[in-house]
Order: structure tokens, then C-alpha cells, then sequence
């Protein structure tokens, strides 16, 4: 592969259509303020990098991105890559990650509103992530070991596995499908409400109006605390731990738990026939 080390460039498409080439300690940035530095690249490694100009990997396929920093003026990097690894990286820049496929991130630290929408095949492990909106209508990802806050989250996605991962947000999972939660913290409210098929194992949930109007909803070995008002109109099959704040008019299924602080049967707009069974 071809080498390019230690140089400053701050033209439009400065490295543009590059191929078998590794990018060693260059800077991206300048007075010329150009976009779009690493476009159309092929077969790329990218090390040791700082960027801080628009839009600077698009298109690109099989690259690497390996201890770089993405500063707030890389607006929009990475869109419409394939074949990508982003390792030990800072990127805190709005809209990251977009329409990208098969893309493998770990040890990095991002904060990226709107980061990852439309994307397929997305495995994201070890690794810090604050955003609103993350994963809009995504499909196939894979969190483990991630800290993620920010608010609506995974809307639309079809197809994501979180794992040993810690989730401070809101309204999460809405018209989700195909979703596996284990082993997590998952803080929010509202949350997951419209999903088809989400499973929460070993998970511990708080927040109000928890798990609504939900379709194919599995909790196994799950704890639910400060949940009131949980489970409004859904199909639902849950063994929780410990005691459930309130359950009102759940659509039909079973819900049992150590105790439950009110089961609320009224005003309901559709038959509501759930098994509702309190050990204490």
C-alpha cells in the first residue's frame, strides 16, 4: 500500500478516489475549508488522524478509520460507506454515520445527534455514544458494552441486539421490530411503545407508561421500577422480579410479578383479557 504521512490539506476532495493507500498522521483542516477529503476512496486505512472539515468520508469502501479525532465541524461524516471499521475514535460532529452497510465500531467515544440512520449491519462494542434519534429506521445492529444517553431512540429499527449496555433515554424502540435486550440497564420513559417482537432479558426498566401498545412483548427475569401504568393494550409475556409500580388494561398474555401496587381494569377502547398474577 502506498504511504501519506504528516501532511496538512484543506482543499476541496484533497485525497479524492484514493485506493490501497494508508493516511498516517495528516491533518484535515484549514482556510480553504473544503469538503469532502476522502471521498469515493477504496481500500483505505486512515490512522492517526484529525479532521475538522464537512462531510470528509463519503462513499468510500473498505476502510478504516483507527484512532482519529472527527471534530464538530466534520458535519455529516461517513455517508453512504460500505465495509467500514471506526476503532478508538472521537467523533463530535452532527448526523454521523448515515446509509452506510457493514460497519464494526469499538473503543470509540461519539456524541452525533441523528448518528446512524438508515444504516444495515452496524456492530457497535465498547464504546460511549450521546445522541438524539440514534438508529432512526436502522436494520441489523449490534450494541455490546456500549453507554448510551440520548433521547428516541431506535425508532423504526428492524433487527438490533443490545447486550451488557447501559441506556439512559426516551421514548425507545417505538414501532421497533425485532429487538433483544439482555443483560442491561434501560432507563426511559414511554418506552418502546408501537414495538412488534421485543424481548427484554435480565434487564432492569425504569420509567413512567413503560411497554404500551405493544405486539409479541417478552420480559424474562426482568426488574421494573418506577413503572406505572404499565403495559396499556398490549400482547404481552412477562416474568418480573421484585414489584411493578402499576398495570393498566393489558391486552392479553400473562404478567406475573412478586407484587404489583395497582392492576387498573377501565375505560379501555379494546378487550383487554391479560393474565395478571401478584405472588404477595
Amino acid at each position: 500500500m502506498e504511504l501519506i504521512q504528516a501532511k496538512t490539506y484543506d482543499n476541496e476532495r484533497a485525497l479524492y478516489n484514493i485506493k490501497d493507500t494508508i493516511v498516517q498522521g495528516c491533518t484535515f483542516a484549514g482556510e480553504a475549508d473544503g469538503e469532502s477529503v476522502l471521498k469515493e476512496t477504496r481500500n483505505i486505512i486512515v490512522r492517526d488522524c484529525k479532521f475538522s472539515l464537512r462531510y470528509p468520508v463519503w462513499h468510500a469502501r473498505k476502510y478504516e478509520l483507527d484512532n482519529c479525532v472527527l471534530d464538530e465541524k466534520t458535519r455529516a461524516p461517513l455517508w453512504y460507506c460500505e465495509n467500514g471499521v471506526v476503532k478508538n475514535t472521537s467523533i463530535t460532529s452532527i448526523k454521523a454515520l448515515r446509509e452506510c452497510n457493514g460497519t464494526v465500531i469499538s473503543g470509540c467515544n461519539i456524541t452525533s445527534d441523528e448518528f446512524g440512520w438508515k444504516t444495515n449491519d452496524t456492530s457497535v462494542t465498547d464504546s460511549t455514544i450521546v445522541s438524539e434519534y440514534i438508529f432512526l429506521d436502522s436494520k441489523n445492529i449490534r450494541l455490546d458494552h456500549v453507554d448510551f444517553k440520548g433521547k428516541y431512540s431506535f425508532q423504526y429499527v428492524d433487527g438490533l441486539e443490545i447486550t451488557d449496555s447501559v441506556l439512559d433515554t426516551k421514548d425507545a424502540f417505538w414501532h421497533s421490530k425485532n429487538v433483544t435486550v439482555k443483560n442491561c440497564v434501560v432507563k426511559g420513559e414511554y418506552l418502546a411503545w408501537f414495538s412488534q417482537g421485543l424481548t427484554l432479558i435480565n434487564c432492569r426498566i425504569s420509567g413512567t407508561q413503560p411497554l404500551c401498545y405493544c405486539r409479541d412483548l417478552t420480559l424474562i427475569d426482568c426488574e421494573m421500577t418506577g413503572c406505572d401504568l404499565s403495559f396499556e393494550y398490549s400482547d404481552v409475556h412477562a416474568k418480573v422480579n421484585g414489584h411493578i409500580g402499576s398495570v393498566k388494561n393489558p391486552r392479553s398474555g400473562e404478567i406475573t410479578a412478586d407484587s404489583i401496587g395497582e392492576v387498573i381494569w377501565e375505560d379501555a377502547i379494546m378487550d383487554c383479557s391479560a393474565k395478571v398474577t401478584a405472588a404477595k
